[in-house]
């Protein structure tokens, strides 16, 4: 079992920048990916960024792509979010998660098999 924190959240202007982190325990990190998904009021949670264990794959939303960036520090046990240019419809909960079964299809929930509390996003226009 993994256990997930996340942290990083907070209120920013459109256009400006925010990172989360996620710090995982339990289980040697650099076994598994790690992703980010984000819930927004009222909507299903959806796909964000994922990391493959080595860093060497990343992989992102159409929404997010070219805006944010997904890292990890296998050293730290700690994967990012590097968010930039944000928009007000980028408001929502923030959610990092671990796939400790080696999924290949890392765009959807069901790959994931260990979940963060979430932190929240919120973007004024």
């Amino acid at each position: 079992q993994v256990q997930l924190v996340e942290s990083g959240g907070g209120l920013v202007q459109a256009g400006g920048s925010l990172r989360l982190s996620c710090a995982a325990s339990g289980r040697t990190f650099s076994s598994y990916a790690m992703g980010w998904f984000r819930q927004a009021p009222g909507k299903e949670r959806e796909f964000v960024a994922a990391i493959r264990w080595s860093g060497a794959n990343t992989y992102y939303a159409d929404s997010v792509k070219g805006r944010f960036t997904i890292s990890r520090d296998n050293a730290k046990n700690t994967v990012y979010l590097q968010m930039n240019s944000l928009k007000p419809e980028d408001t929502a909960v923030y959610y990092c998660a671990a796939d400790t079964r080696s999924s290949w299809y890392l765009h959807t929930e069901s790959s994931f098999d260990s979940w963060g509390q979430g932190t929240q996003v919120t973007v004024s226009s």
